[in-house]
Parts: structure tokens; sequence; C-alpha cells
């Protein structure tokens, strides 16, 4: 997957925030060569984009997991058509998706 100069100004935030590079890496499915040759311009002359269009900090992973977690509770619940967990489970697993991890 080739990334494009939007992909790289956000990679740009991510680094100046402080991610460990295998976590930008993850994030678009890349090495972390391809992280390096963004920091060193390969994309061109761009700024960092700001915080509030930044992906949540730390592993990818780890946070799919959990949200697919509180995902499929939420289907069971649905399928017992308890609405107001499911809804519950899904909002809690989008804010914790959300979070910022070291």
């Amino acid at each position: 997957m080739a990334l494009t100069t939007k992909d790289a100004s956000v990679i740009l935030g991510m680094v100046a925030r402080g991610d460990k590079r295998h976590d930008i890496a993850a994030w678009y499915g890349e090495n972390q060569a391809r992280i390096a040759e963004v920091e060193q311009g390969a994309y061109g002359n761009l700024t960092a984009a700001p915080a509030n269009v930044l992906p949540p900090k730390g592993a990818p992973g780890p946070k799919g997991r959990r949200l697919r977690s509180k995902v499929m509770k939420a289907v069971e619940a649905l399928e017992g058509n308890d609405t107001a967990t499911a809804l519950q489970l899904l909002k809690d697993g989008l804010a914790d998706f959300a979070k910022n991890e070291a």
C-alpha cells in the first residue's frame, strides 16, 4: 500500500508527538523503513499534521482486539434484544480505542 502525502503528514505528526516508530508503521500496515523515508523527506517538505487529526497513540493491534471483543458482545446483546447494553458496549469500545496509550 502506497502512502499518500496526507498519510506522510500524519506520520510526521505522530513522530512529533513521540509515538514509537513500530506503532506508527503498524497503523499504516508498513514497515519502519517507510516511516524513516517520511522523516527523511521522501514525500516532500511537509508539515506535521495537527494533534486533532492523529490516530490515538499506541499499538493498533491490542486496541483492535479489545474493540472486536466489545463489538462481539454488542452483537450478542442485540441478538437478545438488549439494545441499551449493546449501545453502551459500542460506546465503551470506541472510547477505549480512542485513548492514547504509551
